[in-house]
């Protein structure tokens, strides 16, 4: 490894700043980006360290650290998931991350992560649905409207080719929120009084909901042959929103089983249950879908490496742009070994 140049200042990508990275991008474009690169990381999954986030969890929610290293650089994302939140006017995720040189140790990144994680989410979810979801699919149902349905359907457009979006919330407001966003975005938008009319027609099940508990969005009976589903709402211990029936009837790809079983649709499953890693998949070693009347479903939690993807996207596409800003967050004495020198100049 060649030896960089040490810099005490670290670039940092505001809210603001992001925002506009994504405008001068382009948001489809930036998902198709995000999705290549996790994709690349994908293809070289065994030379990350893995660890299932670390976790604390309270009565109301979770705060979560997810680490990981390819060797060269580290990076970890922060991140939190407090469904009360939005009741009281905030968001029920909020994150930021930062990536490290390993060679120096010194951070080279700091960054917001609720727009990057929203981003990263729906392209890691359209990538996942690239492998398995029905060859020429062109309508997701998106049964849970929040923070990440539009986001979820413009990577599921903009990657696997949708044309049409059936949505549904309990709360017919979040549904009108979604369908206003998605105005305008070439998007066919069918708002939809239940779940089970959501599903009429569609290729693509994806369930995003909140509430942290085990709820049936989906009922075994409401899943027919053909379908790809992306569960990506059971995010932790005690949250999940399929029925056992469907998992049991399904080809299930995950990303780390060893998080996923804790925190997943299979938490409900027998520990030996079986699984496919989506990696496998995108290296060619294991099959995806496999014939038109499989159910796949894809039991995305996130995880570390699909951060660091996008970590490593936006540390290469920002740099030589003016949307970021650079933060004196290291000390850097003229002699490393004299801290205390510079600080006792510093009052001079």
């Amino acid at each position: 490894m060649s030896q960089p140049s040490h810099k005490a200042l670290v670039p940092f990508v505001s809210v603001a700043n992001m925002m506009r990275l994504v405008h001068h991008v382009g948001l489809e474009a930036m998902l198709k980006d995000l999705a290549a690169y996790i994709e690349d990381d994908f293809r070289r999954w065994e030379l990350f360290d893995k660890t299932p986030r670390v976790a604390s969890h309270s009565e109301v929610g979770v705060i979560e650290l997810m680490p990981t290293s390819d060797g060269e650089a580290y990076g970890f994302k922060y991140v939190n998931g407090h469904p009360k939140n939005t009741a009281e006017g905030l968001q029920t995720v909020t994150a930021f991350g930062l990536l490290a040189d390993v060679y120096t140790g010194y951070p080279i990144l700091l960054t917001e992560m609720t727009l990057l994680t929203a981003l990263r989410t729906a392209a890691t979810s359209a990538m996942a649905a690239k492998y398995l979801a029905p060859k020429g699919s062109s309508t997701m149902a998106m049964i849970g409207n929040g923070a990440q349905s539009e986001f979820q359907s413009l990577a599921m457009k903009a990657i696997v080719g949708i044309d049409t979006v059936r949505l549904y919330d309990r709360d017919p407001a979040a549904t009108a929120k979604c369908a206003a966003n998605l105005a305008g975005t070439g998007l066919t938008v069918i708002r939809c009084a239940s779940p089970e009319e959501a599903i009429e027609g569609a290729d693509i099940l994806t369930t995003c909901t909140a509430d942290k508990q085990c709820a049936t969005i989906l009922s075994d009976n409401m899943v027919g042959a053909g379908v790809h589903i992306n569960a990506i709402g059971g995010d932790c211990p005690g949250k999940t929103e399929l029925a056992p029936g469907i998992l049991e009837r399904s080809e299930v790809f995950v990303e780390y089983p060893a998080q996923t079983r804790i925190e997943g649709e299979i938490q409900q499953m027998p520990e030996d249950f079986a699984v496919t890693e989506l990696w496998q998949v995108i290296t060619g070693t294991k099959p995806g879908r496999r014939d038109a009347r499989q159910i796949t479903l894809f039991d995305g939690v996130g995880f570390a490496i699909e951060d660091f993807s996008a970590l490593r996207y936006v540390r290469d596409r920002v740099l030589d742009t003016p949307y970021h800003q650079d933060l004196d967050l290291l000390a850097d004495p003229d002699d490393p070994r004299d801290l205390f020198g510079m600080l006792t100049r510093a009052a001079v």
